[in-house]
């Protein structure tokens, strides 16, 4: 089957070549008729031509023209012409998809599509028309833009989207090789308490006063948690600090990451252990760093509160590499000559 479609595409690609062949020869006696367009390439039946790529390439010739200048604008345009030519390559080949499977975009989809565009600008249809035109395009070439988008969109929903499968397995392997705090490579797993004290006071009495209550609250708190309190519900009691929602979990820093008093606080800790009161420029705060027992339980707390962000971004990552594959697919189950 293969075979015969790519006899079936050569034969088509020849005549076409032959046909523009004999136009060319009999133009110089033709008075007043046009050049005829070069063929840029051929996918499968159907022509891309020079003009067609020129087109989308003047669209961002001043954006190159303004960061190059020379041999070197000669060569970010003939780069931009390749990359150019491939995408529309690309592009004919999932429409080609697209009629095979009879997946079309809707004159309201393609509407809908147009004004989100257009509102994401907020900009109203008179300012947007300006604004394409000043970048080379019209509504009209907007608008097969995103019907090239909708219509890729929904393929990739069809042949590729479906089939990724992401496991809770997965997501807990992420999760233990990235999020998990290890030791060896000198990472910390910290919980946060602190207290702030009003920095926007200018009496300087009234700022040692200030200081002073703040440092008696850091210190109660420290005490509290020393006799025994759970730190991570202490926090949400007591710390000024936003870590608080989360019961003062900072997750896993590495010391390089850390202020030079944060540092030197927490470098000396052993799994359990508190740390001493560190003053701040706002405020006082203290640390723990979590013994395994600790860290276990924590370990579990974060990660229901990142297992779902984790699987949409291993489903992203799947989702660019399946598509690439199948762009490939495409490609090799076509034929495609570029002159």
């Amino acid at each position: 089957m293969k075979c015969s479609f790519f006899i079936f595409s050569t034969k088509i690609y020849l005549s076409t070549i032959l046909a523009l062949s004999f136009l060319n020869a009999f133009l110089p006696t033709i008075v007043g008729a046009e050049l005829v367009d070069k063929v840029a390439a051929v996918v499968n039946d159907e022509v891309i031509t020079l003009s067609e790529v020129e087109e989308e390439v003047a669209r961002i010739y001043q954006t190159l023209a303004k960061e190059s200048s020379g041999q070197a604008l000669v060569k970010a345009v003939a780069e931009a012409r390749e990359a150019t030519l491939n995408g529309m390559i690309d592009r004919r080949l999932i429409n080609q998809r697209a009629k095979l499977t009879n997946t079309t975009v809707t004159d309201e989809e393609l509407a809908a599509a147009f004004e989100s565009t257009r509102n994401r600008m907020a900009l109203d249809p008179t300012e947007f028309r300006k604004k394409l035109e000043r970048s080379g395009m019209t509504e009209e070439t907007l608008k097969k833009q995103l019907r090239d988008q909708i219509l890729q969109s929904k393929l990739v929903s069809f042949d590729v989207r479906a089939k990724i499968v992401i496991t809770d397995e997965m997501v807990r392997d992420y999760y233990n090789e990235h999020y998990l705090a290890k030791s060896e490579k000198g990472n910390f797993y910290l919980l946060q308490m602190g207290f702030q004290w009003n920095s926007e006071i200018s009496d300087a009495e009234k700022k040692q006063e200030e200081k002073t209550e703040t440092r008696k609250r850091a210190e109660r708190a420290l005490e509290l948690v020393r006799k025994g309190d759970d730190f991570k519900t202490t926090a949400k009691k007591l710390s000024d600090l936003p870590s608080a929602n989360d019961g003062g979990d900072l997750g896993i820093l590495n010391l390089d990451d850390m202020a030079t008093g944060m540092r030197t606080a927490v470098a000396p800790l052993q799994p359990g252990e508190l740390s001493t009161i560190i003053e701040t420029s706002d405020g006082y705060q203290f640390f723990k760093l979590l013994s395994a027992k600790d860290e276990t339980a924590s370990a579990s707390s974060s990660y229901e509160k990142m297992k779902d962000e984790i699987r949409e971004k291993l489903h992203e990552e799947k989702l660019k590499a399946a598509y690439v594959e199948w762009v490939k697919k495409l490609k090799e189950s076509a034929y495609i000559r570029k002159l």
